[in-house]
């Protein structure tokens, strides 16, 4: 894992200097604080800083073929790379190191651009074809590492975090009203849109090619699930086994590392099992969790559970409110956008205790959700589409009690309040986005603190509609499952889990996070299988728990479903909280940045801090929301603090 930077002129003219490629590389040493190197010609510059894991002596970056007519700026890690390494000497390439870097040299140099196709990894790079004139980027099929870019002036501009890429001459951050419309409904923006305005995201599995003056984007993999008539045959017994071998095998390769690979434990199922896979390879695993105050959201029994039955080198990190508040500010630096929660700032912290603890490597759990039906929203979108077909019945709603028992709040509620939260969107079973409507319009009373600036500026743009727009031909001929799990991998999964709470703060300390459920073939297993086998009436993960789960404690086998969450708002709104929280939210604030109505904040902050945060979902993810907005801002745009 890397931070990589560069530029490209798409025609012939004169570069920027080399000192500004140094200043954009060194802007994300963060991501690699052991090395750093540059490739500067007349018609592209290539910058790298290294996170030394594979090849710890030989893998020094920007790295080139023995001839120099290939360079290539490489963040992520190609897993498979001793077995595409043997495949290419035997197809008479020779390597100079033992790196993972040199098989995407050898690999273009044999297949061109859709060498791509042959890596099993997570990975971003830029490829400088100095034979052809040619610049090729790519990105990991699911959006586990980052990459931006911009055109300015006919120069192509890139780099792993867009902090570096306002260090190009003339390029000056601006914050993108509808890219902030996306975070506030979406969590996060729709790849290529980013927070900010005129900066790109090169979108998960796809590849930029850059030659003869023009710039073409094309997806090489797209994830795909079977219409209806062509779901798959498979027993009960031949999924489990098929799960179990690929996951096993996509553990095996992650633990591939010249350097000790730790794991995340959060307690629940996905963790405990990569956990469990992880512990085969190293009998001497250590582990790493987080423990909260506050009982709902705390998990540490489960964890020493786990601890206990597979004798892994344990510590945990103890994260409270005033934590989450002193390490915000740094949070939004590295996340680059706004974010609806404070989980974000727990991992961050989490990392720093995984890096002072000398680990560079950690695997986790997520993905498992996605891949094989977890996440209580695909049972929540079950259970309404068959409360939809009586839609007066008073008793189906109440089945929704049922999938968020962790939520004190939410089981207190009167049947009359779920029914009408719930209800959103149940008349609609036909709009593809039905699975989802309930938490977008969560998410976007968010927009109800618009100031009337940002209302005019968006002008009616509908992100929702744009959404919409943009799914698959074949998007209603799947099984409503399929079609809620494409919705969270395409939505959620890369913008927030893997970028705000997952690369941005872990790459902060120089962690790198490698994630088995997430190894494509595993993903397109899971697309595969037939619904039944991933969710089973209120049961989420079926399959998964029936493969894996003999492996771990039935406690932790059983365990309902609990997403991850950090105290938010009450973290902020503490007796000798942080100065920068009233300064940011004090009206002038407010109406100087111009993204909220000062008075609807001033009531919101009131609010919040009258209940010391004990404030409905909605109301949480807006303070959360105008406070990250606030402190990108000043990060960015002009100090305020």
């Amino acid at each position: 894992m890397c931070g990589i930077a560069g530029y490209f002129a798409l025609t012939p003219r004169p570069l920027a200097p080399r000192e500004v490629l140094g200043r954009m590389v060194e802007a994300v040493r963060h991501r690699g604080p052991d090395d750093g190197g540059v490739y500067y010609d007349g018609r592209a510059a290539l910058g790298h800083r290294r996170l030394s894991i594979i090849d710890l002596s030989g893998g020094k970056q920007p790295l080139s073929t023995a001839d120099g007519r290939l360079w290539v700026t490489f963040n992520g890690e190609i897993f498979n790379y001793v077995e595409l390494r043997q495949e290419l000497i035997e197809r008479g390439r020779e390597f100079r190191t033992k790196s993972d870097t040199e098989t995407i040299l050898n690999a273009y140099a044999e297949f061109g651009p859709q060498c791509v196709q042959s890596f099993n990894g997570d990975f971003a790079y830029a490829l400088w074809d100095r034979a052809n004139q040619r610049l090729v980027m790519a990105r990991d099929r699911m959006g586990v590492r980052p990459l931006y870019y911009t055109v300015h002036e006919g120069v192509l501009v890139f780099a792993s975090e867009v902090k570096s890429l306002f260090l190009y001459p003339g390029l000056k951050p601006e914050l993108d009203p509808l890219g902030l419309d996306q975070t506030f409904t979406f969590w996060s923006p729709l790849a290529p849109r980013t927070a900010f305005k005129d900066i790109h995201e090169l979108p998960p599995g796809y590849q930029l090619v850059a030659e003869h003056g023009v710039i073409k984007l094309t997806p090489y993999w797209t994830l795909r699930y079977p219409a209806r008539e062509e779901q798959r045959r498979l027993s009960q017994g031949d999924a489990e086994a098929q799960v179990k071998a690929l996951l096993a095998d996509a553990t095996r390769i992650r633990m591939r590392a010249d350097v000790p690979v730790g794991a995340y434990l959060s307690g629940g199922f996905d963790s405990s099992a990569t956990t469990a896979l992880a512990k085969e390879h190293n009998d001497r695993l250590r582990t790493f969790s987080l423990e909260f105050e506050s009982p709902e959201l705390d998990e540490s029994a489960y964890q020493r559970t786990l601890v206990d039955a597979l004798r892994t080198d344990h510590s945990s990190l103890r994260c409270t409110g005033p934590d989450i508040a002193a390490s915000f500010p740094a949070v939004i630096r590295h996340t680059e956008r706004p974010v609806v929660r404070a989980a974000p700032a727990a991992l961050y912290l989490l990392s720093r205790e995984v890096r002072d603890h000398g680990f560079k490597v950690v695997l986790t759990g997520e993905g498992a959700d996605e891949v094989f039906g977890g996440y209580d929203i695909f049972k929540e979108a079950l259970v309404r589409r068959f409360w939809a077909r009586q839609p007066q019945s008073k008793w189906r709603p109440l089945l929704l009690r049922r999938l968020y028992p962790y939520l004190g709040g939410l089981q207190s509620q009167p049947a009359a309040y779920l029914e009408a939260f719930f209800r959103t969107g149940l008349d609609a079973a036909d709009d593809p986005l039905f699975s989802h409507l309930p938490r977008f319009a969560l998410t976007r009373r968010i927009s109800q603190f618009y100031s009337p600036e940002l209302r005019n500026t968006i002008n009616g743009y509908q992100p929702l509609e744009e959404l919409r727009s943009q799914l698959p031909d074949e998007f209603a001929t799947w099984h409503p499952l399929s079609r809620a799990q494409y919705l969270e991998t395409r939505c959620l999964l890369p913008g927030y889990i893997l970028s705000s709470q997952g690369d941005r703060v872990a790459m902060a300390h120089a962690v790198e996070g490698r994630f088995p459920f997430l190894d494509h073939r595993v993903v397109e297993l899971g697309a595969a299988l037939p619904p039944a086998m991933k969710v089973r009436g209120l049961q989420e993960k079926y399959v998964l728990r029936q493969a894996l789960g003999r492996a771990l404690p039935r406690e932790i086998v059983e365990r309902p479903k609990q997403p991850y969450r950090a105290p938010d708002s009450e973290s902020f709104l503490h007796e000798g909280a942080p100065d920068y929280v009233g300064a940011l939210l004090e009206p002038r604030a407010i109406a100087r940045t111009g993204y909220f109505d000062a008075r609807s904040v001033a009531r919101l902050v009131t609010k919040c801090r009258a209940t010391g945060g004990a404030v409905s979902a909605g109301d949480n993810m807006a303070f959360m929301a105008i406070l990250s907005t606030q402190l990108l801002h000043s990060c960015y745009i002009e100090p305020l603090i």
